[in-house]
């Protein structure tokens, strides 16, 4: 894991001292071992004349593999031939086949010179494939590679995005100007003046955002910014059509899928530092474990302590951890989530509506006294149908018309867990479906809780038909959106915040290809959810270990937002309780108000809306006082 940016200029002038400088600051955090900077200059002659293209590229390093020969940014000089001109790279992530990539590669009459690192594959791999390097790359990445003969600057991102990579067309007006970070503030702040930088469209971000919590395909809140700043799709986004029909009907057998994951997390353990596992008790971490220790007898596995019994799963985790052999470590707690949660949003530079990411970063961050690699099971939700939505859809739409006469006032309940405030929660979602397809499904906010807030109706929200299978519309929606926008970011922000590497074994592309041209009657056998996974796991772990319910990855924040005496509480306090608390995102404040009285009373838990509303009203005073201190 890395920090990498830089800046490609095309108009012959040369790129300022103060945008790297900028850049690298930004992403030093994600770095801690190691830095470097790469800078050419080559003149191309055209009909119009000479014209003369720049670049310059920044690494801060995360140092997992090959510490002595690895550094970056990577300069190769030559290729086989004299007439293979310069390449430099700088990389984020892990390649995990790339010790079969170089025999390959040696074999056609490549000559490496470090030891093991899996960035000059990369180098030597683009000059054997050129622009289809991705195709054999097993990994998760994102990187830049400078091709000084085609004066280009290749960028590139791995399947489902687990790597963030920002790009900025135009700084200053000048539209000749390409830069890219892996992070997003980094990018807003070249050029002019640091200040806060409102969305080109603040109305339509806002409403997207409290709809999802999250910025929806790669927008940020920094779209405003020149030519905008924007994630790069990951290849999922292009290639979902194709490895997910309409009608899947490819099995493999159980035995099939077993030996894929087992694959998949064989793939995962090498590293030059120490290794480990997250444990949470459920089924995907716990399958991730019971292969790895497989593979290592010494493994390490990890699980957090959560201070409410609702959350916590350290007692499922510790006996799996003793029914697979593992030396398992159960961690407690530290920190201060009001504290957390401010560093949090300084680190990512951008709102996000996910309070799980407090969890993240809790587990990350006491991991990282041990490990500088762990595994997670990221992924095994979304692909294998294990939420309750994935199996509801089909009801919800079968019986909308029925579930929209649900009263609106069976939502205040006290706790978001009852019966009767689940049921009503699927009265909102029908009442939200002819706006918003399958997505009100996914919705923080309803509609009529938006409009509360904007005053004004919906102008574009997100918006998905289900087609034929709702439940697949929904599944798709959640690959495409949901996994690399909300929870890879959760998961790259809070281990990176810690300078810890995470790897997820589920994402594997092979374990995906099988997984998404499946049936649902085989992920989910007889309406189970992770059926085939469940399955899978029998064979390591006892029934009651299994057949556990499901616990959610999360902290108890409505508790939290609720009391008086907790730290947050008097964050939300401070920050929403305030006149225009978003700066130029206009948001009715009584509406706002409303909602801290009716969840600090008790009558409705709007626990998750209220965290959502406070990362935004954080990420603006964080600017504000990022511009007096310059």
């Amino acid at each position: 894991m890395c920090g990498i940016g830089g800046i490609l200029r095309r108009d012959g002038e040369t790129i300022p001292e103060e945008w790297i400088e900028r850049i690298d600051a930004r992403i030093a955090y994600r770095g801690p071992d190691g830095e470097g900077q790469f800078r050419d200059r080559v003149c191309i002659e055209g009909e119009d004349g000479t014209r003369t293209v720049e670049v310059a590229l920044v690494h801060r390093r995360l140092s997992i593999i090959d510490h002595n020969t690895g550094t970056q940014p990577m300069v190769s000089e030559r290729g086989r031939d004299e007439t293979e001109g310069t390449l430099a790279v700088v990389f984020n992530g892990c390649i995990y086949n790339h010790r079969q990539l170089r025999t390959e590669l040696e074999s056609s009459g490549h000559h490496f010179t470090t030891d093991h690192s899996d960035t000059e594959t990369l180098l030597h791999g683009y000059r054997e494939w050129g622009a289809d390097l991705t195709e054999h790359l097993e990994g998760m990445y994102a990187f830049a590679l400078w091709d000084r003969d085609q004066h280009a600057l290749v960028l590139a991102r791995d399947w489902f995005g687990e790597k963030p990579l920002y790009i900025r067309w135009g700084i200053d007006g000048i539209d000749s100007v390409l830069a890219f970070s892996s992070d997003a503030r980094s990018l807003a702040e070249l050029g002019g003046r640091r200040r806060p930088v409102p969305p080109r469209n603040p109305r339509l971000w806002t409403e997207r955002y409290l709809q999802l919590g999250y910025n929806f395909r790669g927008a940020t809140i920094y779209d405003g910014t020149g030519g905008g700043v924007r994630n790069l799709p990951p290849t999922i986004t292009e290639r979902i059509d194709d490895l997910m029909p309409r009608s899947p009907k490819e099995t493999h057998s159980e035995r099939d899928f077993s030996d894929l994951i087992e694959r998949a997390v064989s793939k995962r353990l090498e590293a030059d530092v120490p290794l480990g596992c997250f444990l949470s008790g459920g089924i995907d971490s716990s399958l991730i474990a019971a292969f790895a220790v497989a593979n290592r007898p010494d493994l390490r596995t990890y699980c957090v302590r959560m201070p409410d019994a609702r959350y916590d799963e350290s007692e499922a985790a510790a006996e799996v951890a003793e029914h697979l052999g593992t030396h398992h470590t159960t961690l407690e707690v530290t920190g201060d989530p009001a504290e957390d949660l401010q560093q949090l949003v300084k680190t990512l530079g951008q709102p996000f509506g996910d309070s799980s990411l407090l969890a993240a970063y809790q587990v990350c961050r006491a991991a990282r006294q041990y490990v500088k690699v762990a595994l997670s099971g990221d992924g095994g939700d979304e692909l294998f149908l294990g939420y309750q939505r994935h199996l509801a859809a089909r009801h919800l739409y079968r019986h909308r018309r029925l579930l929209q006469w649900i009263p609106r006032r069976w939502l205040r309940s006290t706790h978001p867990t009852s019966r009767k405030h689940k049921i009503a929660r699927l009265g909102a979602m029908a009442r939200d479906l002819r706006l918003l397809g399958i997505v009100s499904m996914e919705s923080i906010f309803s509609q009529h809780q938006i409009y509360d807030l904007l005053r004004e109706p919906a102008q574009s929200p997100v918006r998905i038909e289900p087609g034929g299978d709702p439940m697949q519309a929904l599944r798709r929606f959640d690959l495409v959106s949901y996994l690399p926008d909300d929870l890879l970011m959760k998961v790259d922000t809070a281990s990176m915040a810690v300078a810890l590497e995470v790897r997820c074994p589920f994402l594997d592309r092979d374990l995906v290809r099988a997984a998404l041209a499946a049936p649902t009657w085989q992920l989910a056998p007889n309406g189970r959810r992770k059926g085939l996974l469940r399955s899978i796991s029998r064979k390591f772990l006892p029934d009651h270990l299994v057949d556990r319910p499901k616990m959610g990855f999360a902290v108890p924040i409505g508790e939290w937002l609720s009391d008086e005496s907790t730290g947050l509480h008097a964050l939300m306090r401070d920050v929403l309780c305030v006149n225009e608390p978003f700066g130029p995102i206009k948001v009715d404040s009584s509406a706002i108000r409303r909602l801290i009285e009716e969840h600090v009373a008790g009558t409705i838990d709007h626990g998750q809306r209220l965290f959502a509303l406070l990362t935004l009203g954080l990420w603006w005073q964080s600017n504000l006082t990022d511009e007096q201190s310059a």
